[in-house]
């Protein structure tokens, strides 16, 4: 069974910057309820199609299939619910995890939350000095939320 145990931090400051490139990201959902999500997303030259179940304390189900990104751009563009996510990805390396730390643009400019993915809920780890307050079960942060309710409207 495909799972993803992952736990959501808000960024404070500016000392994550540099440590890591950038990559691009637009993603869109083609349909969302509080069970499930079904994700179109173009990450650099990559594309995918991302079904989610419900999320779980830290866990949900998570299935992932790489699809043409001219077909994912045109579904993004066209049958995505408004606004599209769009921000850059940073991942970056501390305390033997990559943490994805994105800087949100567009409807959500202003947003800048960190992610780690983890192998159980009680798995231990170090945070960097630029981790700031836990929102992992805050529904606000979940990217299908940030389609429908954008962070320029908070």
């Amino acid at each position: 069974m495909a799972q993803e145990i992952e736990r959501k931090f808000i960024v404070k400051g500016d000392a994550w910057r540099g440590l890591a490139p950038g990559t691009s990201y637009r993603q869109g959902y083609l349909a969302t309820s509080t069970s499930r999500s079904v994700r179109v997303r173009a990450a650099g030259d990559k594309a995918y199609l991302t079904i989610k179940g419900a999320t779980l304390g830290a866990t949900r189900l998570e299935f992932e299939y790489e699809i043409p990104n001219d077909e994912a751009n045109e579904m993004l563009d066209r049958l995505c619910d408004k606004p599209i996510i769009e921000k850059t990805r940073y991942r970056i390396a501390f305390g033997g995890f990559t943490w994805e730390v994105d800087e949100f643009h567009g409807a959500n400019a202003g947003l800048i939350v960190v992610e780690i993915e983890l192998e159980s809920e009680d798995q231990a780890f170090d945070e960097p000095a630029w981790v700031g307050k836990e929102v992992t079960e805050d529904p606000r942060y979940y990217n299908a939320n940030l389609a429908k309710r954008p962070f320029c409207d908070w």
